[in-house]
């Protein structure tokens, strides 16, 4: 997959088919549950200070009939210095110690911080990760969410770059 310079994100976990594995969704067992998935990400745009990750599964049916992105993951200050997050990094900033510990995780559409994905009725949703490379660090209070991390962003993003996995 030559390198060509291009912002990207990319995750050793997923498959050339694109699956999340089961550990990462509340389909697994015990301890190899509800995990985040390693991410890498290659040439951040010039000027990246921080970087912003929104997880969705973009086919999340509303009971009331309308397709609504579902939150999995909001994850705000990754400092540019890093260069991907390390599976099960969810709920452990602290013990990774670092620049790690600057990452805030905001809350999903289950109103908790974290990695959270949802228990599916079916299977072949998409879930796309959406990294944003921002010229800036973003102070978005305690409990930071998809909406106030997207209105926190407008006029600094320096680039996105998307990775689509499906479960």
């Amino acid at each position: 997959m030559g390198d060509n310079g291009e912002f990207r994100l990319a995750s050793s976990a997923i498959d050339h088919e694109g699956r999340l594995p089961r550990k990462y969704t509340s389909e697994g067992q015990g301890a190899q549950k509800n995990k985040s998935p390693p991410l890498e990400w290659y040439n951040l745009p010039e000027g990246t200070k921080t970087l912003a990750l929104v997880v969705q599964d973009i086919d999340a049916p509303d009971p009331n009939g309308p397709i609504v992105p579902w939150t999995v993951w909001v994850v705000v200050n990754i400092p540019a210095t890093l260069k991907g997050l390390p599976e099960d990094f969810s709920g452990n900033q602290q013990g990774l110690g670092g620049d790690y510990a600057a990452i805030q995780e905001g809350n999903n559409d289950e109103k908790v911080p974290g990695w959270r994905a949802p228990t599916l009725p079916s299977h072949g949703h998409r879930f796309e990760f959406k990294l944003y490379a921002l010229d800036d660090h973003l102070n978005l209070g305690n409990k930071a969410t998809k909406e106030k991390l997207l209105e926190g962003i407008e006029g600094h993003v320096l680039g996105e770059a998307v990775l689509m996995a499906v479960f």
